[in-house]
């Protein structure tokens, strides 16, 4: 995956909307992988591996999914990771370019969206303790089917928290690159 350059103070208008378009891009893919959730597509957008998480999550055959945990493990360890290079690419270059171009309206707004990122941060580190705490021998089929119906649930609750942040972030990219770009 290509590496997005950090935006500093000097950057020029034509680098701001390139990363915006990039993020909104990336918001794009996102939502549509949400909408379509069903469909098998390259696009690995957040929402759609989530998707796939929650359906290897389905109770039953406890043998078999306990064998399948280290590859949901690593499938949660990818989101986590593609999650983190969208919230980088937010969290500092779109913060510099806000300040550097933007105005109050546009520099409010994406802090308080900017505040939705540790709680995102938190949900998909508990997800993968959770699968962690799965993998231990001991528990009984109970207890296991159990934690996997709410580890479902948790999963698709995180799904939404995700796609209402994205789709909030979308529309202010869409105002923003508006806004600079008519500068």
């Amino acid at each position: 995956m290509e590496r997005t350059k950090i935006l500093n103070e000097n950057n020029k208008i034509e680098d701001i909307i390139a990363l915006i378009e990039q993020l909104l891009k990336e918001h794009q893919q996102f939502l549509k992988s949400i909408n379509t959730v069903e469909q098998i597509t390259n696009d690995l957008g957040v929402a759609f591996q989530l998707e796939e998480v929650k359906a290897s999550m389905m109770p039953g055959r406890l043998e078999q999914k306990r064998q399948d945990l280290p590859e949901l493990g690593e499938m949660v360890a990818v989101l986590k990771f593609k999650l983190e290079g969208h919230f980088f690419r937010e969290e500092v270059g779109l913060v510099n370019a806000f300040k550097q171009h933007g105005n109050l309206m546009l520099i409010s707004a994406l802090n308080t969206l900017l505040l939705e990122h540790p709680p995102l941060r938190d949900r998909l580190y508990n997800l993968q303790r959770e699968i962690i705490e799965l993998e231990v021998e001991g528990l009984s089929r109970e207890v296991w089917e159990g934690k996997v119906w709410g580890l479902r649930a948790y999963i698709m609750h995180t799904r939404k928290v995700l796609e209402e942040h994205s789709r909030s972030e979308h529309s202010l990219l869409k105002r923003a690159k508006k806004e600079i770009a008519g500068k």
